[in-house]
């Protein structure tokens, strides 16, 4: 287990967190740039790090996990109103009747599979550095999003940083169980890359949603959404170096 990728986690977090609580009025275009950069990365980590991973351990059973994952994410997402990937629209005009709770308990399931990839020990020695990038890159808008959505449920400031900070464990927390408990238990260890098949549809899910909802009117593309997709794809090609 390495501490010190659970720390950057847990650090992108509270950044992500603390830029709301700290700037009232964000621009937009940063929020709808910054999900599409860390998108395209997370897409681009899981594609060539994480997807040749678990066919090479699963074979074509590993496609049946991908898709049962990508379609817990859509689950999930019913819970959290789509806040992984950049929404913080909720229904109904009033922010004031904010279901807090079911979101926060969608947000915190998904933080938690995050997490298990975390403990796993892979034959490609880059793919945990890269995951962790990926993972602390996304954690920045999504925990941006939270406390913002946070902010106008006129959570208190110590409510505020309650939220906060318990979220930010999450994932590192499930990183250091899923190794623990992969490092004790044979069996766990052998079933964790389930897990991680699961995780990788997750994954598939939040970033192609990105590529095309999140912060755009009409869902289109614009000139610069798409740098920014081919900025965090490009970076993504880059930890192929750690190979």
């Amino acid at each position: 287990m390495n501490w010190t990728y659970l720390i950057l986690i847990l650090l992108a977090t509270l950044v992500g967190g603390i830029i709301p609580m700290t700037i009232r009025r964000i621009n937009a275009n940063f929020t709808i740039y910054l999900l599409a950069f860390t998108g395209a990365f997370l897409f681009g980590v899981t594609i060539m790090h994480l997807l040749p991973e678990v066919y090479h351990e699963l074979g074509h059973n590993a496609g049946i996990y991908i898709v049962l994952g990508f379609f817990l994410q859509v689950f999930l997402q019913q819970l959290s109103h789509g806040m992984e990937h950049g929404h913080s629209h909720l229904p109904g005009e009033n922010h004031h009747h904010i279901a807090v709770t079911p979101l926060l308990l969608g947000l915190s399931i998904h933080a938690f599979m995050e997490g298990i990839p975390l403990g796993f020990k892979y034959e490609d020695q880059s793919a945990l550095p890269s995951l962790m990038m990926g993972v602390a890159a996304h954690k920045i808008p999504e925990a941006l999003t939270l406390i913002t959505v946070m902010i106008h449920a006129h959570k208190s400031k110590s409510q505020l940083w309650q939220i906060l900070v318990t979220f930010a464990i999450v994932t590192p927390l499930a990183g250091i169980l899923a190794w623990w408990m992969g490092n004790r238990f044979e069996l766990v260890s052998h079933y964790l890359l389930y897990v991680v098949a699961l995780v990788i549809g997750a994954f598939l899910h939040i970033s192609t949603t990105i590529f095309y909802e999140s912060g755009t009117k009409h869902h289109e593309l614009s000139g610069r959404k798409v740098l920014a997709i081919a900025s965090g794809l490009v970076l993504a090609f880059l930890t192929l170096i750690f190979e």
